[in-house]
């Protein structure tokens, strides 16, 4: 693992703060597909803690996974039908004769889930907004960026989510819509997608280098005292074992090198197959091809000539 530069905090109203940055040990929480997030502690700070702070936004982010993109079918086609209404709105006015109630912003759901009672152009905008700041924040290129996450920040970021809806539908949800559970807590994410994917703070696990960070301990421990360290780290449920340790090149990097020798491995068949004098006919193996070029007539061709 590497150190990086000194990282720069502030504690917000001491103005010692401003004047003495505080340095700050980062983990790098990365997953195997890829995902991951950046977060900024200290080397006296209890394993126990760390793990706990790093779960919650672990479970955040997959909070806002299944919450922004749920807020954005809300605006579109409003809330979600009964399991047992669910269908396409036109299938079920031409053969089950059923009435379709529609308000002025009515568009009908291509998936049959939502009743297509959207609220309205200006409230489906700022969904999309309050729920593509939550993602932008979340996303893993916060990590290419350098940006290290904290839980007060997405907690933010679900806040004004959730202010949204309550403009929309001061009176609430139905209990089945996927963005009245998702918006609650995380324990409405059972059943979605992400469900599998959430830990507890109090049986999930951290590895870093094959070894893990013993609860009952400190940071410094098992990275010690060195405040400028950078560690890549696995958040997983206990029982897992070991993490698999990180490929020595990246897949982008593993891209490039199969296509450099692809690329060497065709020159190499082109040069086998080519015939031993067939270098004569180049211009480098002409010996008299100095003396014209020197002379100045390399370019004269012979009239009617085509070579």
């Amino acid at each position: 693992f590497t150190n990086c530069s000194p990282r720069s905090s502030y504690e917000d109203g001491d103005e010692s703060a401003h004047k003495q940055p505080l340095i700050m040990v980062i983990i790098s929480v990365k997953k195997p597909d890829g995902d991951g997030f950046l977060y900024n502690t200290t080397t006296s700070t209890p394993n126990e803690q760390l793990i706990a702070e790093l779960v919650a936004i672990h479970n955040a982010r997959l909070q806002v996974r299944i919450l922004a993109p749920a807020l954005r079918e809300l605006g579109k086609y409003g809330p979600m039908k009964k399991v047992e209404e669910q269908g396409l709105d036109e299938v079920k006015e031409k053969y089950e004769h059923v009435e379709v109630i529609k308000n002025e912003y009515y568009a009908a759901d291509p998936s049959g889930l939502r009743t297509g009672n959207g609220p309205g152009p200006q409230l489906a905008a700022t969904f999309d907004q309050v729920a593509a700041a939550a993602e932008a924040y979340c996303d893993k290129s916060q990590v290419q960026a350098r940006v290290s996450l904290t839980i007060e920040e997405i907690n933010d970021k679900i806040a004004n989510m959730r202010g949204a809806v309550v403009m929309a539908y001061p009176m609430g949800l139905p209990e089945w819509d996927t963005v009245k559970l998702a918006i609650d807590s995380v324990d409405g994410l059972d059943g979605t997608g992400v469900g599998n994917e959430i830990l507890e703070a109090d049986t999930a696990q951290l590895w870093v280098a094959g070894k893990e960070f013993m609860r009952g301990q400190l940071v410094s421990d098992r990275l010690g005292k060195n405040e400028k360290t950078k560690v890549i780290a696995k958040l997983q449920k206990s029982g897992a074992g070991p993490p698999q340790r990180e490929p020595a090149v990246s897949e982008e990097e593993r891209k490039a090198m199969m296509a450099h020798y692809f690329k060497k491995q065709e020159e190499m068949k082109k040069l086998a197959e080519a015939q031993d004098d067939d270098y004569l006919g180049s211009a480098w193996a002409d010996s008299g091809n100095m003396k014209r070029n020197l002379q100045g007539v390399g370019d004269i061709r012979a009239p009617g000539l085509k070579f």
